[in-house]
């Protein structure tokens, strides 16, 4: 009779509270790893589209740092070292040319920042 009790006491837990932590794990992984991944993602798709511009310095993902010369619709030609190479759009790396970005882009960027401060 004692073991009834007990069993019954341990068998009532409801199904709820033990996916509780799985639910949790999965909010926690979406806040701190899919969501920030996906900005990113987003806003070097925008980089692509729209950021470049001729004569913008750019370095591309395999590590060539070069000039753009032209701008077609799927493609860039860009100069290297007195080389002209013709690569995807895709293949710019938007993170490794912020440090390229001309003065007045990173200028207009401090002045959004300090007036979203300001607010």
């Amino acid at each position: 009779m004692i073991q009834n009790i007990f069993l019954q006491a341990a068998g009532g837990e409801s199904p709820l509270g033990s996916l509780l932590p799985f639910a949790l794990l999965l909010v926690v992984m979406y806040m701190f790893f899919f969501r920030p991944q996906m900005k990113r993602q987003k806003e070097e798709r925008k980089f692509q589209e729209e950021g470049l511009k001729k004569g913008m310095r750019v370095v591309t993902t395999s590590g060539i740092h070069g000039k753009i010369l032209e701008i077609q619709e799927k493609t860039l030609i860009i100069e290297s070292e007195n080389t002209r190479f013709k690569i995807d759009r895709a293949a710019v790396s938007k993170e490794s040319s912020s440090t390229y970005l001309p003065k007045e882009e990173k200028d207009s960027k401090k002045d959004k920042k300090a007036k979203e401060e300001e607010k």
